[in-house]
């Protein structure tokens, strides 16, 4: 058994390598398979926190995602697992429904995916959803307008906010840029979370879609729980330690194959 005592780079590369791996590490368990105490693995992490590569949380750090870059870059970006995972998610918005599209890459492809004839009332903060939405003959777009964020893909300023502060959604297809099991949904943009979180309160179910790169990891701001989140659809190719993780806070988690 390699001594990691002894060499402190080779057991931070080990933690990289862990977090790489199952997304999150725990020091209390962490401390015995490496043969060093609970201090010396705080103190490994705080290290590599301080570089970046994670994210500290109680009792131990989870993988922190680097930004993405800007809507247009992303949305290319593993575009057929996208739109594997939004055939799943489409099947879950209900007919003659008032539904949310949240600005996001994933978002826009169940928007492509929705059926023909759907009678629907569609709100979207993102001009491309809304664009798209437009092909539907019955369904209603309606578009909250405001500044464009550029890294979003979507309007999130004040002038936003007021106007879905007097409407009720039936269902919100929630963008996040980031999922764990303990924090929830997180993102990177201040105005994005303080907008994400106005929709979690006047939603009565949300819904969010991911690829399998953005569970269990943090971004900087939090904007749900697990407790306020309905369905969950992520790639079946999720980690087993990742997705009993999910399970394990009661999570309707759905595999997309």
């Amino acid at each position: 058994m390699f001594d990691y005592a002894e060499f402190p780079e080779q057991r931070q590369d080990k933690i990289k390598q862990l977090l790489a791996q199952h997304g999150k590490v725990v020091c209390a368990q962490l401390a015995p398979e490496l043969n060093v105490s609970e201090h010396t693995i705080r103190r490994d992490l705080k290290e590599l926190a301080n570089l970046g590569l994670c994210k500290r949380v109680y009792g131990g750090a989870v993988s922190e995602l680097p930004p993405s870059g800007n809507f247009l870059n992303r949305e290319n970006v593993n575009s057929e697992i996208k739109e594997q995972l939004a055939r799943h998610a489409v099947t879950l918005i209900k007919p003659e429904s008032c539904v949310f599209f949240d600005a996001g890459t994933t978002n826009l492809a169940i928007a492509r995916q929705l059926p023909a004839g759907m009678v629907l009332t569609a709100v979207t903060n993102s001009p491309l959803i809304a664009a798209e939405l437009m092909h539907h003959e019955a369904v209603e777009v309606i578009f909250p307008g405001g500044r464009i964020n550029k890294q979003t893909g979507g309007a999130t300023g004040i002038d936003t906010l007021r106007h879905i502060e007097k409407m009720f959604f039936d269902q919100c297809l929630l963008g996040a840029c980031a999922f764990d099991a303990d924090e929830g949904v997180t993102v990177f943009e201040y105005d994005d979370a303080e907008f994400k979180k106005c929709l979690v309160t006047r939603s009565s179910e949300i819904i969010v879609t991911l690829t399998a790169d953005k569970i269990a990891t943090l971004a900087r701001y939090q904007v749900a729980s697990c407790d306020e989140i309905t369905t969950l659809v992520v790639e079946d190719s999720l980690s087993k330690p990742a997705l009993n993780a999910l399970r394990n806070k009661k999570l309707d988690v759905i595999l997309a194959r």
